[in-house]
């Protein structure tokens, strides 16, 4: 089977790219490189250095004729949608469009799309949060991956595309850039590891619900020929406040040492932990990995990487 996944140079498209390949699938890369990491490639896939929202796209589905795409490349900076929704929107809407386009024009079979749970639904009325719950996003990023999901239906309708949308939990794990906003387990590793302060923004009470990246491959690979034009999300269902995750990852590095705090960043929502119910009926798809061995895997990465 031919694969294609936009921002296989990330965190967690890097790790699909690798699993599809030990699998004996033939993969493509897109990536700009922007956040993504030439490290994380795997030798074996297929690499294109380019932007989503790059006319030549087209170009490369030509070449590669894929079966499946996973669409993981993003602007995915809280912070950033913020203060520039413009760019959000170029990269998030208008790159998506020029994906969607060229797999509707090049016979795709379907396309997996990697969506938030965290940012899509707003602050939530009940938790865990569930797919028929009410979408009002705090913030641009929200607005732009949700808008995605909206252009995905449209694309079904007109044109037959199938797509499975994939809500994710704060996903966290080996290869997490710690330089990047979302990645805290990550910035809380190197933080604590390179003798650097570790900053929770708040009071160390908002939470998030964390799922490991080995579990979000299994999802990413089930959808492959599961979940057909249905949105789904992927989480454990389970509140973990900030200080709790600080708390873990300090514990498994083996290191005393206190957070410190500052103020609570715009458009950031203060609950969410997501309902997975829908994943395992139509996916067969549950959480294997706890908190506490995904937090130990993740140190040990860090650790290693850092020699230290």
């Amino acid at each position: 089977m031919k694969i294609l996944i936009t921002g296989g140079a990330g965190f967690i498209a890097s790790h699909i790219a690798d699993r599809f390949i030990d699998d004996g699938n033939e993969v493509a890369v897109v990536d700009n490189l922007s956040t993504g990491n030439r490290t994380n490639l795997n030798p074996k896939a297929t690499f294109y250095e380019m932007d989503i929202t790059a006319p030549a796209l087209k170009d490369i589905f030509e070449k590669e004729k894929p079966e499946i795409v996973f669409h993981h490349a993003a602007q995915v900076d809280v912070r950033r949608s913020v203060g520039e929704p413009e760019f959000d929107a170029r990269v998030n809407i208008l790159g998506s469009i020029n994906l969607i386009n060229c797999c509707v024009q090049n016979g795709v079979r379907k396309i997996i799309y990697s969506s938030s749970g965290g940012a899509v639904y707003g602050e939530p009325q009940y938790i865990p949060v569930d797919e028929k719950h009410s979408v009002v996003p705090d913030c641009a990023y929200g607005i732009s991956k949700h808008t995605v999901e909206h252009y995905l239906e449209l694309a079904r309708k007109l044109d037959g595309l199938c797509y499975t949308v994939l809500r994710y939990a704060n996903v966290y794990g080996p290869r997490q850039d710690p330089h990047g906003e979302a990645g805290v387990v990550g910035i809380f590793g190197e933080n604590i590891l390179n003798g650097l302060p570790c900053i929770i923004f708040g009071d160390g009470s908002k939470t998030r619900d964390y799922v490991f990246i080995s579990d979000v491959v299994a999802a990413n690979a089930l959808a492959a020929s599961k979940g057909d034009n249905e949105i789904i999300n992927i989480g454990r269902g389970v509140e973990t406040t900030d200080f709790e995750i600080f708390d873990a990852v300090r514990k498994a590095l083996g290191a005393n040492v206190e957070p410190e705090y500052a103020e609570k960043r715009k458009g950031e929502i203060d609950h969410i932990a997501l309902a997975a119910d829908k994943a395992k009926k139509l996916l067969g798809w549950e959480p294997k990995v706890s908190l506490a061995d995904g937090i130990r895997k993740a140190a040990e990465f860090y650790r290693k990487k850092l020699g230290k």
